[in-house]
């Protein structure tokens, strides 16, 4: 069995169709929607095809798509698993393929080529991972097998623990660990030329947050954040805090509008409907105009489909979220605070994906 890391689009604009439709598709538009790939015999014929199909795409590219192409269409097999990052939020999916390679070419552009998925769980923290597997999950490529450091045997065993947290990889003896996420089969790309750098940090960023802010000291955090934002805040003390963990609001007193109720989740699992309507229901016992849900876990698709409904009174945070508000806001914040936190800008070459 192998493990594949496919990814729903570029902003992940293809991951609710995924998850609607127990399916994972190939998400390449244009000429290929028309061509069958179930009897493709080998890489040279995909190239082929992927040429022809784009003529104006480079040939490192062709190579490049042909390799994915073919491992979607051809080297997956019923019982593999598949890893399929969020981008909406700070989560990964895990998949089993249930089916073949199915071109369906009725079906709109990009969808026209999928496989069947039994979806094993959408929404696992992406802080119960160790960095080499994130590294292996930060591929550009939209199809790649993970076969580095017992990838597939380490995510097998963290899902009969419960997705809480994976094994740690032990190299061999007289080796080092080598964090790398392999290419689809023919593929040319190196893996050091094709991981979302921008998200392993983030990475880092939120594994020294979880060290370093555990339980209440998160409250501390956000607070921070909000006094950088010119919010003159109370925090509640450690303990009991009866819905409500920070109260803000503009001015130097505090006494401006609008008035927000801030309540801080610092668990790694997603929280429920239930915290946000204690929320809400604190927020109209404090005659505050607004509130904040800071969940660190991010929170389940029953939060999500209250998020339009409390568009005007509400606003959620995941741990994207709060760390993007930090790098905004870093250089306001207190000195002490960054000692505790500490970070540096840096600037590289963006990488296009695919490229």
């Amino acid at each position: 069995m192998a493990l594949w890391l496919v990814r729903g689009g570029r902003t992940g604009e293809h991951e609710q169709k995924f998850f609607d439709d127990s399916r994972i598709y190939l998400t390449w538009s244009g000429a290929l929607q028309d061509v069958d790939l179930s009897n493709v015999k080998d890489y040279d014929e995909v190239k082929r095809i992927v040429a022809e199909s784009y003529p104006t795409v480079s040939r490192g590219r062709v190579i490049n798509h042909a390799g994915q192409i073919l491992a979607f269409a051809a080297s997956m097999k019923s019982g593999d698993w598949i890893v399929l990052p969020r981008k909406g939020k700070p989560a990964i999916a895990f998949g089993e393929v249930v089916g073949p390679y199915t071109y369906s070419p009725s079906e709109p552009s990009p969808y026209a080529h999928w496989r069947a998925v039994k979806w094993l769980n959408q929404d696992v923290p992406r802080s119960a991972f160790d960095q080499d597997l994130l590294f292996s999950f930060g591929a550009f490529m939209t199809v790649c097998q993970i076969s580095r450091n017992d990838a597939e045997k380490r995510i097998r065993a963290m899902a009969q623990g419960g997705w809480s947290s994976a094994p740690t990889f032990v190299a061999p003896l007289g080796k080092s660990p080598a964090p790398s996420t392999e290419a689809a089969p023919e593929a040319t790309v190196q893996p050091e030329d094709s991981v979302d750098l921008e998200r392993l940090a983030r990475d880092q960023i939120a594994k020294l947050i979880t060290r370093r802010f555990k339980g209440h000291e998160m409250a501390t955090l956000v607070e921070a954040v909000l006094k950088a934002q010119g919010y003159t805040t109370f925090k509640s003390p450690p303990g009991a805090d009866k819905g409500v963990d920070i109260l803000a609001a503009p001015g130097a007193l505090g006494f401006g509008k609008p008035r927000i109720c801030v309540q801080v989740k610092s668990q790694d699992a997603p929280v429920d409907t239930p915290t946000l309507n204690q929320l809400i229901g604190t927020m109209q016992n404090m005659h505050a105009e607004q509130g904040l849900l800071v969940a660190w876990g991010g929170w389940k698709s029953s939060v999500e489909r209250e998020v339009a409904n409390q568009f005007f009174r509400v606003r959620l945070w995941d741990q994207d979220a709060l760390i993007e508000e930090i790098l905004k806001h870093y250089d306001a914040l207190d000195a002490d605070l960054r000692v505790e936190l500490p970070l540096k800008r840096i600037w590289t070459v963006a990488q296009d994906e695919e490229d």
